[in-house]
């Protein structure tokens, strides 16, 4: 098939105009930028803004957080340093697999979620080239749960007004803290897999708003899949040549769908690693990519019920659907006491028993896909595989509540239960090992929603899957975007 000419997959057209406004705003609010440079290596951050930073909270909303948004941050809440790549290793204990497996951890950037990385590569590009006027136009969040967090954080670290759109059923703590910090939230109706209803928000606010807002939809935003594709790829890679693991024990990379950027630092790791398997996980109750399927769950903020525009199917090699109860299972494990008295009795050391906090719902999901995948691949003791902590469990305590209200409380018996079955005896069933024409038919499902419904072109949907370019071209913007950083904040003479 003839293949399509080079896309412009993020746009960096220079509007002066406006980009002139953007300078005058954050010389007058003291904003400075981090470049994606300083987000992989945070050593290089100007000391000017270490000294700032020295005696202010992760969560603070001072501009001078920017530059926390990487995987480095000093694992305390307030006046932390940088150091090395923030990962836990998943006690074997708990995973009942020979395999190693590797996780991030989300907890230490500033929302408690990694997500604020992928907004903060959305906004930045657009306000250094002017393609968003942050003083005249709101900064429109829609997301799943942490995306619109991170969004609605970096808009008032850059003093612009958002709008965070998320579902109704998100937990309490999400729409509580973006209360405080967003300028609009809109509930749209129905659970975390309820994308489609996000779109038609978005939508609906495009039509009665015209220019006076940006959307920045993660499942469509290529500086999403830039941002980990960089910087949590390289974390990754760093982690990885610390513990000196031999390119070939390099196994696996585990993420959800969710809005497609993850799976890019998978993208990374397959440069380096060749071999290695990307395993793409959903929810049980929404196998969308495993059996075209559709549902409600509670595997919060992974989005689903289509494949993201943004998700380079070409190099998934494996799907893999995960029981929202073992999720939530594990979850009250982890965080009631007879849960962690059974983990200390199992033998856990009190460092593994504390990093329990580090295990949010979804990353428990990412974890299970983990599994499932080292005991299909018959993986031993010198294999790797590689997962993210996406946020911590402090973003959902009141679903504790809520499930001791469901089930009753919560005993040893139970966490005995649920440490052999969701744990141990996670299976390789509800999963797939793609082939080639695997990859075509989940690829092909993008038509649906990116053609028909969000105005996609049928070339460029072609383009994803037969143009080897196509996703290589995204690859070298980082530098590019830097360089405008640089002479942007050049511009605003602030360091």
């Amino acid at each position: 098939m003839e293949v399509s000419p080079v896309y412009n997959l993020i746009n960096l057209e220079m509007n002066k105009e406006v980009r002139a406004k953007n300078v005058q705003l954050c010389r007058e609010k003291g904003i400075v930028l981090p470049t994606f440079a300083q987000m992989v290596d945070p050593s290089k951050t100007p000391e000017k803004i270490k000294n700032a930073l020295s005696d202010m909270g992760l969560w603070d909303v001072h501009s001078e957080n920017l530059f926390r948004i990487n995987w480095k941050n000093q694992g305390i809440p307030k006046g932390g340093t940088f150091g090395e790549v923030n990962y836990i290793e998943v006690p074997k204990a708990l995973t009942g697999t020979k395999a190693r497996i590797l996780a991030l951890v989300g907890k230490w950037f500033p929302t408690g979620g990694h997500k604020v990385g992928a907004t903060y590569a959305c906004l930045a590009p657009a306000l250094v080239s002017g393609n968003f006027d942050a003083v005249n136009q709101q900064a429109v969040w829609p997301s799943t749960g942490n995306y619109c967090r991170g969004g609605a954080y970096n808009s008032a670290l850059l003093g612009c007004k958002s709008i965070a759109i998320l579902p109704e059923e998100m937990s309490k703590e999400r729409f509580n803290w973006l209360k405080a910090i967003a300028g609009e939230v809109i509930a749209t109706p129905g659970c975390e897999s309820n994308v489609k209803e996000i779109f038609d928000k978005c939508h609906e606010l495009d039509a009665e708003r015209g220019t006076s807002i940006v959307i920045f939809n993660q499942f469509d935003k290529f500086e999403n899949y830039l941002w980990h594709y960089t910087v949590t790829g390289a974390a990754m890679i760093e982690v990885l040549e610390k513990l000196n693991i031999a390119p070939e024990n390099v196994k696996a990379y585990a993420s959800s769908t969710g809005s497609g950027g993850t799976l890019a630092a998978g993208d990374k790791l397959k440069e380096v690693y060749p071999h290695i398997k990307i395993g793409a996980g959903e929810a049980l109750q929404c196998p969308t990519l495993l059996r075209n399927g559709f549902g409600g769950h509670r595997i919060e903020g992974i989005g689903d019920k289509h494949v993201p525009w943004i998700h380079n199917v070409r190099n998934t090699d494996v799907v893999t659907a995960i029981d929202d109860q073992d999720c939530m299972d594990i979850y009250r494990m982890f965080n009631e006491p007879e849960g962690i008295e059974f983990l200390k009795k199992l033998g856990l050391s009190d460092k593994e028993i504390k990093e329990l906090d580090l295990y949010g719902i979804s990353g428990i999901g990412n974890v299970l896909s983990a599994i499932k995948m080292a005991k299909y691949y018959e993986m031993d003791e010198d294999d790797v595989i590689f997962t993210i902590l996406t946020d911590s469990s402090e973003m959902y305590t009141s679903r504790l509540e809520e499930l001791t209200e469901q089930q009753g409380d919560f005993s040893a018996t139970e966490a005995a239960l649920i440490h052999r079955a969701s744990l141990l005896h996670q299976g390789i069933d509800n999963m797939e090992e793609l082939t080639y024409y695997g990859r075509l038919r989940v690829h092909n499902l993008k038509y649906y929603t990116w053609v028909e419904q969000q105005g996609k072109t049928y070339e460029e949907i072609n383009a994803q899957w037969y143009d080897r370019d196509y996703w290589k071209n995204l690859h070298g913007l980082a530098d590019k975007i830097d360089e405008m950083i640089n002479e942007f904040n050049r511009e605003v003479g602030l360091i």
